[in-house]
């Protein structure tokens, strides 16, 4: 019975997390590729045909998100995002390095994001901005099993994930999901009320044991005799009479 709650909360859990969730990607891309939304961000994960994976320069990383952003992590908590997200695309597969979208900027002689935006949150990989590389030859990459960013070579290296990255489209995000979210809802209160009758059910069965399952035994109801039925059984016991 504990269980059967406990698989009723899950159910109520559930709806609640497809309802945010669809309320969220409604202001995604729609270009058909899959965005996964995470705050007022929408991220697609490049994983190459048939989830293998691939290895892409850093001009084919830019290629692979043309239009939007390559990755660019603004917070330790996006950070994060990427490194709980990374092993459900790339199942089964050795920690998966992936390019940032950011590049030595020899007047500021620091390095920067792509959109020219200042790094205002960094996780760096101890000595890594020691590097021995040319400046102009300074890109940077992102180890998803450690979440540690370290410099590598935009001309040599090959990473072997992408991410692109865009912002939300709020309005759209307030407009889309209207119809979806009622028929959700709609279909959600139909399962909440069938799991919860079958709860009640079992409850009562648990309580007043097999009663209440005779009570919903088909009685047939009390049938009168005809008047010929009646008087043949009479005449029947009259003449069996002594």
């Amino acid at each position: 019975m504990e269980s059967l709650k406990k698989s009723h909360r899950s159910l109520l859990w559930c709806v609640f997390v497809l309802c945010v969730q669809l309320a969220l990607t409604g202001g995604c891309p729609a270009d058909g590729r899959t965005w996964v939304p995470f705050k007022d961000r929408c991220y697609h994960f490049v994983h190459g045909d048939e989830d293998k994976i691939k290895s892409y320069s850093f001009e084919d990383a830019k290629t692979h998100c043309k239009g939007f952003e390559l990755l660019t992590i603004q917070s330790e908590e996006e950070n994060k995002f990427v490194i709980d997200y990374s092993p459900e695309v790339w199942k089964n597969s050795p920690p998966v390095i992936v390019w940032l979208g950011m590049y030595y900027d020899s007047n500021t002689q620091n390095m920067t994001w792509l959109h020219d935006n200042a790094v205002t949150f960094s996780n760096w990989e101890d000595g890594s901005l020691t590097s021995d590389l040319a400046p102009m030859d300074k890109c940077a990459a992102l180890h998803t099993n450690t979440g540690k960013w370290e410099i590598v070579s935009c001309s040599d290296d090959l990473e072997n994930g992408v991410i692109c990255e865009a912002a939300q489209d709020k309005e759209k995000a307030k407009r889309k999901p209207s119809a979806v979210l009622s028929a959700l809802v709609i279909l959600s209160v139909v399962a909440i009320v069938g799991v919860s009758g079958v709860v009640w059910f079992l409850h009562q069965k648990h309580n007043f044991g097999s009663g209440i399952v005779t009570a919903f035994e088909y009685h047939p109801p009390f049938r009168v005799p005809d008047t010929d039925q009646s008087c043949l059984v009479e005449a029947e016991e009259t003449d069996s009479t002594p």
